[in-house]
């Protein structure tokens, strides 16, 4: 028997979709400047990748924020804590903003640094907590994770070489 509507609130679903997806392209507003300038003077790992490759792979890790968190507010009423999946949801957006603000704005790699790890211990929260309402929104923050620890690695990098 097939769903009638796969997504059963879909205006709900775009909102959670469009939350992170806002965010990365207004934090793209301090770094598209920046990457002409400043960036372009500094000292990069063999490793780094090109400039390119960025923005494809935060909207996709921003698309795949959204479907986590759409999955945590579709469970709410049967999982105890929402209130607190969201605050931890949202102190990660802000750290995830903050970075690109403090890396490309204010071209403080030693606080940027500081800052990514922070982002990583609450992308690791974030996502243990959304896997007690949704396992798949859990596993969904493992690709971030993982980005988000290259490019931890890729700050250090650039701050030791600058």
């Amino acid at each position: 028997m097939l769903k009638k509507n796969p997504i059963p609130n879909a205006f709900a679903f775009l909102i959670c979709i469009a939350i992170p997806i806002g965010l990365g392209f207004f934090a793209s507003s301090f770094t598209i400047e920046a990457i002409k300038t400043w960036y372009t003077t500094l000292n990069k790992p063999s490793f780094n990748p090109p400039n390119w490759v960025f923005a494809p792979v935060w909207t996709t890790l921003y698309v795949l924020m959204g479907v986590a968190s759409y999955r945590v507010w579709y469970r709410r009423k049967v999982a105890e804590g929402f209130n607190v999946a969201v605050m931890i949801y949202f102190v990660q957006l802000a750290l995830n903003f903050a970075w690109s603000l403090i890396f490309f704005e204010m071209q403080q790699i030693s606080l940027a640094l500081v800052e990514m790890v922070l982002l990583l211990v609450s992308i690791i929260f974030n996502g243990f907590i959304f896997y007690r309402f949704d396992k798949l929104a859990g596993w969904l923050f493992v690709p971030y994770f993982l980005w988000a620890s290259f490019a931890t690695y890729l700050t250090y990098s650039i701050y030791m070489l600058n």
